[in-house]
């Protein structure tokens, strides 16, 4: 069994995920690790952006760590051959429900954040999105046209309760080891199935919970909390599409997309799947600028959750601290080094 399978993807995803490579050999040398094409890149080479064998190998594997995917070449691909497809396709094939995206303001990085220092500083909070359902999976979806000329798109906003329930109980479960807070975020005031979110939570909690603080906002207002006050914030519960806004959101408090990792996870011992929440960002893909501690921090994520090395988790974080406390920048955190020297930076801690 591969322990950890890497799908570099597009753009900046081989530049960060090579790194992480570096990375992982340095701290853990045991790893088996693989290397596979996924997104655009495959696509090119197969005609399809996540093929079945790659597929097969990411369900078999311990984790799966991606870089990013997709970029204007593939703009004119149809759409379920687009690398972001890629993406759907493995989290839906890997049956990977909840999305954990943490957002934590490193102490030296403060005043990287456009909002000010007393507003973020000591800011540690974790959303958990509802990866395999919601609008990006519903059905009906589509555009039509219309007997009188013009179209209709459709896109359908589905739950269940089992659904609910299950990416429920990982926030809850979780916030029981941190600061035992709950905030459930949807729309309950003008969405059915926001209204079914939202009861279903309430019941989980009473029934199963009721040592865990849960309050309910509507999805707006929790955005507007998280520039207004996120430090109120441990964890944030929230379904697909909310949950894609308000975690980039989130991540900005920070100073930057760059920063910030996630982990996808299915039923116990199922692979979970990693990866930066930043995008391909193909406007700098080849300059050897991209920051690669969001990639970094993904597979600190999977030391932690799918590989059973907590210990080499807890190390690689506090070096990319001290590494970051002795000056150690891209140019998305103001500074000059390249995606090669950030990681020598964070090496030389390790």
């Amino acid at each position: 069994m591969t322990d950890l399978l890497l799908l570099p993807g597009d753009g900046i995803g081989p530049e960060v995920t090579a790194q992480v490579r570096r990375v992982a050999t340095h701290l853990a040398n045991d790893l088996s690790i693989e290397e596979r094409p996924f997104g655009g890149c495959s696509f090119d080479l197969s005609g399809t952006p996540l093929t079945d064998e790659v597929l097969a190998e990411a369900k078999a594997a311990k984790a799966v760590l991606m870089g990013a995917v997709g970029g204007p070449k593939w703009a004119s691909v149809p759409r379920h051959l687009r690398p972001e497809a890629a993406l759907l396709g493995l989290r839906s094939g890997m049956q990977v429900f909840a999305n954990l995206r943490p957002a934590f303001c490193f102490p030296s990085l403060a005043d990287a954040s456009t909002l000010k220092r007393e507003v973020v500083e000591g800011l540690d909070l974790i959303i958990i999105r509802e990866l395999t359902g919601g609008v990006y999976f519903g059905q009906p979806r589509g555009v039509e046209d219309l007997p009188g000329g013009g179209k209709r798109g459709v896109d359908t906003q589905v739950y269940t309760t089992a659904e609910i329930e299950r990416v429920g109980r990982v926030a809850f479960e979780l916030a029981r080891g941190r600061r035992n807070k709950v905030t459930s975020a949807e729309k309950s005031n003008v969405m059915e199935t926001g209204q079914l979110w939202r009861d279903v939570v309430t019941e989980l909690h009473r029934r199963e919970y009721p040592d865990v603080e849960l309050e309910h906002q509507l999805a707006d207002n929790t955005a507007m909390q998280l520039v207004k006050r996120p430090l109120q914030f441990d964890v944030i519960l929230t379904d697909n599409l909310f949950g894609d806004i308000l975690s980039d959101e989130a991540a900005q408090l920070t100073g930057g997309l760059g920063l910030l990792p996630s982990a996808a996870l299915g039923e116990p011992g199922k692979p979970g799947l990693y990866e930066p929440i930043h995008g391909s960002a193909p406007d700098i893909a080849g300059k050897g600028i991209a920051n690669p501690l969001a990639a970094i921090l993904s597979f600190e994520m999977a030391l932690r959750w799918s590989l059973d090395r907590a210990d080499l988790a807890d190390t690689l974080f506090a070096a990319v601290n001290r590494a970051l406390e002795k000056g150690a920048r891209t140019p998305d955190l103001g500074g000059s080094m390249t995606t090669v020297e950030m990681a020598d930076a964070l090496l030389a801690e390790l």
